[in-house]
């Protein structure tokens, strides 16, 4: 079931793709201007198609902030696929720092790292809404930790409270956070809908390491992840920020069960 070749092969193409990028998108970033954004996703579009995955897009892609991507989340192979679509930079719990190659990595990405603790939480709302003031599109998970694919667990709402006011960028000019909900489905594989049994072997979660994970991820054949971009929202929208998170997490469950099984054109979205 799992080729021990192909996940070599692939492996070695991820790290080459990896040392190739990293002193580019440093000399990008020290440079300033928007640069390292166009270029990361080139990069996460470049380890796309190393691993082998085929992405179907079903919605509007958000090419501009202030905007806060909320999606469900299964896997660190969510941040390859949402990387390789959008222009912006990801919201991640502070330990990924520390990781060997992925912290680094994620660093080049300009991530927000929070810290979960309560004491925490007010230090980097003010993080991230000095990010959506410079425009930026940033990915939250709210789930804050991942499962087996299958399903959307409860949504933090903490951070959500970034969008209840507007934010002021440089212009002067006070913007609404636009929110946009993110179904992320590991549908297929092969070409063929892909078995329940199968999918844990795409998402990270529990007690997996990450180097066996990765092997077994790489060698099993060719994935298809569907996308769905929900139509944007805002606060303006709802009574507080726990309403405005109960949606997003009824939306992207929604779009999660109907992409499973199939039956995304039920959504009259995509």
């Amino acid at each position: 079931m799992i080729n021990p070749v192909v996940s070599v092969l692939r492996i070695i193409g991820l790290l080459i793709v990896t040392l190739g990028m990293i002193p580019v998108q440093s000399v990008l970033i020290a440079i300033g201007g928007k640069g390292w954004l166009r270029f990361a996703r080139g990069y996460w579009r470049w380890m796309v198609k190393v691993a082998g995955f085929r992405i179907r897009v079903h919605g509007q892609i958000p090419e501009t902030g202030p905007t806060l991507v909320v999606s469900n989340h299964a896997s660190y192979m969510d941040i390859f696929i949402l990387g390789s679509l959008l222009l912006g930079s990801f919201v991640s719990k502070s330990d990924v720092a520390g990781w060997p190659v992925i912290g680094f990595v994620t660093k080049l990405g300009r991530t927000v790292f929070i810290d979960r603790s309560p004491q925490g939480s007010a230090k980097e709302r003010n993080v991230v809404r000095e990010r959506l003031e410079e425009g930026d599109v940033l990915v939250l998970f709210p789930e804050g930790t991942s499962n087996d694919g299958n399903q959307v667990l409860p949504f933090k709402s903490t951070l959500f409270a970034v969008a209840e006011n507007p934010v002021v960028g440089s212009d002067g000019i006070a913007r609404t956070v636009v929110v946009q909900p993110v179904s992320i489905a590991y549908s297929g594989l092969d070409g063929l809908p892909m078995q329940r049994a199968f999918r844990p072997f795409y998402a990270w979660y529990g007690d997996m390491t990450l180097v066996d994970h990765l092997f077994n991820a790489m060698g099993l054949g060719n994935l298809t992840v569907d996308v769905v971009f929900h139509p944007p929202t805002s606060i303006k929208e709802f009574t507080s920020r726990k309403t405005l998170s109960s949606h997003c997490r009824t939306t992207i469950q929604r779009g999660l069960v109907l992409a499973l099984a199939g039956r995304l054109s039920l959504l009259g979205e995509s």
